[in-house]
């Protein structure tokens, strides 16, 4: 039997919906995905019908949906910025709230000079790719290095950065280890910051992300404790440290920036209103 685009669309919205908050979403960016269009291509012609062959490569990836796996993982991209970035199980899945971090440092770079930026954990490049796309608007662009422990994960990240024709230098490191050391005016990072057992390891996407890049200790700040730490050797007097955190975890955060000398804390929160965000000067 014969089915149209919005016949095929209906009905996978349905077996989604328990599973699912963007039931209808998803299921347009699946089939999107397997007939190679954009959505609107999906809304402009809900009448055609799909071949057999097409909808049944569409019913495949609809069964891994179900099981809970992200539809970034499906299809292999994920927006972010400005950008459709490659993403693999190697890598964390960019979420919006860490455009804050982009945000953060762009208004630095426009309001004084930066003349090198480290990101520790790329991942997928998302915020080295954003941070160098918007920089190099202006009369100065800094030198970018970004790091990542994982091959695998500075594989997608060169992909990303070659797309969009961003000069990135990309380093394997287990954060500071494998950095020459030198001096760097700003360094972002998004860390690990999840405690070990939090039962939100077993939910939605996730349960399906690399735990390394994840998880940090019983309370989910042994990474950030080493950042804050370790950042003082590679920061100019005067440099910026700043890293997205857990929603929980703002106070402790500040705590540490200064226990360790930092100053001109500051902690900027998320659009559910949540601690997400805190940076700091290094003198």
């Amino acid at each position: 039997m014969s089915l149209s685009i919005k016949d095929v669309i209906h009905a996978a919205q349905q077996r989604l919906e328990s599973i699912s908050d963007s039931a209808q979403l998803d299921a347009e960016c699946l089939l999107s995905f397997v007939l190679n269009k954009e959505t609107v291509y999906l809304r402009t012609w809900p009448e055609k019908i799909l071949e057999d062959s097409i909808h049944e490569d569409f019913l495949n990836l609809l069964k891994r949906r179900e099981q809970g796996e992200p539809i970034a993982y499906i299809v292999g991209s994920k927006e972010f910025w400005s950008f459709n970035l490659n993403v693999s199980k190697d890598t964390l899945i960019p979420r919006p709230e860490t455009e804050m971090l982009v945000e953060q440092v762009i208004k630095i770079g426009q309001q004084q000079k930066l003349n090198s930026i480290l990101e520790l954990g790329t991942g997928t490049g998302a915020i080295a790719i954003a941070i160098s796309s918007e920089l190099q608007k202006l009369e100065h662009q800094p030198k970018i290095v970004a790091t990542d422990i994982s091959l695998q994960a500075l594989d997608i990240a060169k992909q990303n950065a070659d797309r969009y024709k961003q000069e990135i230098e990309f380093i394997e490191s287990d954060w500071f280890n494998s950095i020459e050391l030198q001096k760097f005016d700003l360094i972002v990072s998004n860390p690990p910051y999840i405690q070990q057992g939090d039962v939100h390891l077993k939910q939605g996407d996730v349960c399906f992300e690399p735990t390394r890049a994840l998880v940090s200790g019983d309370d989910g700040l042994d990474d950030i404790r080493t950042i804050i730490d370790q950042a003082k050797n590679w920061l100019n007097p005067g440099g910026y440290l700043i890293f997205e955190h857990g929603y929980d975890q703002g106070s402790a955060v500040r705590t540490l920036f200064e226990a360790n000398t930092y100053t001109q804390i500051q902690t900027h929160a998320d659009f559910s209103e949540n601690e997400r965000m805190t940076f700091a000067l290094h003198h």
